[in-house]
């Protein structure tokens, strides 16, 4: 079983073992993004587009007091990035590590930005700075969502739990051995709730360091996995 929503394509080789631990650790910035947009940015999601879909509708509604444009510029921010990440993944298999490297350093860079006008601008919820940094965070996740679809690496994909939750709890019924093939799935769960739980102390005092934490953590990736390639 490949990642959620995987592409159906070429997967990436098998023994690429500096992967697996660079895509957890980009699905705890996962946490520490949406903890910045939801509690910082009024009530929207930069990562999780299953979330703001919902958020978008309730908002459509009229219900809650949920914003309308924030989850849609969100939503349309993201797209972008995906289109734009999908255009980058075209071969990805037969030049991944190029590629991963690529969309890091986009997201590094882009993520970097929003926090510059977050603590420039001291963004205020449905300000112009606000939506600037929305954007910039959504396209970021666009980008980084449509590069590890194409790379499928089972239960790694950064930024939705839903099957992964699933896979856990049904496949883990059958026993030891299903159990060890949801190896993945747990750090990956609890890498998201730590990032949610650092985003969320962060966010208290500053909406610039969840992103700068995130950004940092991505510099750390970025750094780690050239290493390992021999970049």
């Amino acid at each position: 079983m490949v990642g959620e929503d995987a592409s159906p394509g070429k997967p990436v080789p098998a023994d690429d073992r500096g992967l697996p631990p660079v895509l957890l650790a980009l699905t705890l910035t996962t946490g520490l993004i949406d903890a910045a947009s939801y509690l910082g940015l009024g009530h929207v999601f930069t990562a999780n587009m299953t979330g703001n879909i919902v958020l978008l509708g309730f908002g459509l509604a009229h219900a809650g007091g949920l914003p309308v444009l924030a989850p849609a510029i969100s939503l349309g921010a993201f797209l972008l990035g995906a289109s734009v990440g999908g255009r980058l993944g075209l071969g990805v298999a037969d030049r991944h590590e190029r590629v991963v490297l690529i969309a890091i350093g986009a997201e590094v860079a882009l993520l970097i930005l929003a926090a510059i006008l977050a603590s420039a601008a001291h963004a205020q919820i449905g300000s112009v700075s606000a939506y600037a940094i929305i954007a910039l965070v959504a396209l970021a996740m666009g980008v980084r969502n449509a590069i590890v679809r194409k790379l499928a690496v089972p239960d790694m994909t950064t930024t939705v739990l839903t099957l992964t939750l699933t896979g856990l709890a049904a496949d883990t019924i059958g026993g030891t051995a299903r159990w060890r093939q949801s190896s993945r799935r747990v750090p990956a769960v609890m890498a998201m709730l730590i990032g949610a739980l650092l985003g969320g102390l962060l966010e208290k005092h500053s909406l610039t360091w969840p992103l700068l934490v995130a950004a940092g953590t991505g510099a750390a990736c970025f750094g780690v996995y050239a290493l390992s390639h021999g970049r």
